[in-house]
């Protein structure tokens, strides 16, 4: 298996310069003449490179919290800790912004591993001794078992950098740049995640991924079409436009038709007037035809071109993406469908050959009343992974993608399923006694 696929196990320190977060946690404080002082009720570490550095520890103090530095701590592994100065402010703790509570954030907590692309959850946090300061250094992502031999627990901790955790503080996250490892991320991916988050997880990552306008559409385009309804549908007109005008046409579209009746219009309207159109051209056809799944933009050049003009084409047509630019159209004076030539054949042949001794003549075709049924079938009697519609006059309307009709073809009860085999699965019950 691919590194990617498992998280980056850590090589095993002195256990003198490791602590787990839950054998401090409850631990008895002592002052300096050895009298109780309070309990650790959680550990404080500052938003901070990769590994981020313990600032100290909250303690319970009779009815109140109280933040005490670590450098007025002994070591970590002495127990009771004991206070190294009398000089404790005992105000009430107040978490400052770019700070993580370990015990109340990320314990038990689930973070997003994202070198696996899926949630996982914390079941304890390993702090390291690093020069003359403690630091956060990994995630136990099992539950900790004890062989008769040996503790097997370290070949479960994973490097922190590994992990995003969703902290929910506003404060802190405005300092965290959690776009950057979720740009590691396809958007598929992050859509998986948004669908099985709670409702506080899935408002945290749709508020980072809302900070690239592009991702978000990309994002929405993945989710699960009820739930992606659903989450529009709490913003305002102006923000659902936004969104949809980023989205592919034919998305869009879909979407628009799921949102309530009353919003559609004012929706439609705010759109720019290209994509307006676009998405206008869609909504005219039933979703399970050829018009309905089709994506309006494709690639078109004249009949009489060179493939070295056919190429600039390809390349001048900024808003055709994917599957739909692996095919370039020719058409005549009136837009009518001529031929068709696969990019790759484009590439290899002499910059000043003629189109259309290359093109297959009378390619396949579809109208924008084809049902589903009837559309699969012409694309996969002709292995084709793009399929121009066309109206009565063999004028191109759009295309449709194979990665379309797979999507439609999918059951919905399939879409509920765990993950695929790519994905790394969370450890079973009986892995974690």
């Amino acid at each position: 298996m691919s590194q990617d696929e498992h998280p980056q196990r850590l090589p095993t320190p002195p256990a003198s310069h490791v602590q787990r977060l839950s054998q401090l946690l409850s631990r008895p404080v002592v002052d300096t003449r050895g009298e109780s002082f309070g309990r650790v009720r959680d550990v404080v570490v500052r938003l901070e490179g990769d590994h981020p550095p313990v600032l100290g520890l909250v303690v319970e103090v009779g009815r109140r919290t109280v933040f005490v530095r670590l450098d007025a701590l002994d070591e970590l592994d002495h127990e009771p800790l004991g206070l190294t100065s009398p000089a404790i402010d005992v105000r009430g703790f107040e978490r400052r912004d770019g700070e993580i509570l370990l015990g109340a954030e990320i314990l038990h907590h689930r973070l997003i591993d994202i070198a696996a692309g899926r949630f996982v959850r914390a079941y304890d946090v390993v702090l390291n001794l690093v020069g003359d300061s403690w630091r956060v250094e990994g995630i136990a992502v099992r539950r900790r078992r004890l062989s008769r031999r040996h503790d097997r627990s370290s070949h479960d901790v994973a490097d922190w950098i590994q992990f995003q955790p969703l902290i929910g503080h506003v404060g802190s996250a405005r300092l965290r740049n959690v776009l950057r490892p979720l740009r590691r991320l396809k958007p598929a991916q992050i859509a998986d995640l948004i669908e099985e988050a709670s409702k506080e997880e899935g408002q945290e990552l749709l508020d980072f991924v809302h900070q690239d306008p592009d991702l978000e559409a990309d994002v929405f385009e993945e989710v699960d079409p009820a739930l992606g309804v659903r989450l529009l549908a709490e913003r305002d007109d102006a923000d659902i436009a936004a969104v949809l005008s980023r989205m592919q046409a034919d998305d869009a579209a879909d979407a628009i038709a799921d949102l309530p009746q009353e919003r559609r219009l004012a929706i439609i309207e705010l759109l720019p007037e290209d994509r307006r159109r676009k998405v206008l051209s869609v909504l005219r056809f039933n979703a399970q035809t050829a018009g309905g799944l089709m994506v309006p933009d494709c690639i078109s050049v004249p009949a009489t071109s060179t493939v070295a003009e056919a190429l600039k084409a390809v390349k001048d047509t900024r808003n055709v993406e994917g599957i739909a630019a692996t095919t370039a159209f020719l058409v005549d004076e009136e837009g009518r469908l001529i031929g068709a030539i696969p990019l790759a054949s484009l590439v290899r042949t002499d910059l000043h050959t003629w189109t259309g001794g290359l093109a297959e003549s009378r390619p396949a075709h579809v109208h924008p009343d084809t049902d589903f049924v009837d559309l699969a079938l012409v694309m996969s009697d002709y292995n084709l992974a793009v399929v121009p519609v066309t109206d009565t006059e063999h004028r191109i309307l759009g295309v449709v993608t194979v990665d379309d009709v797979l999507e439609a073809a999918i059951p919905a009860d399939w879409r509920r399923r765990g993950p695929g085999s790519h994905a790394v699965s969370e450890p079973s019950a009986s892995s974690e006694g």
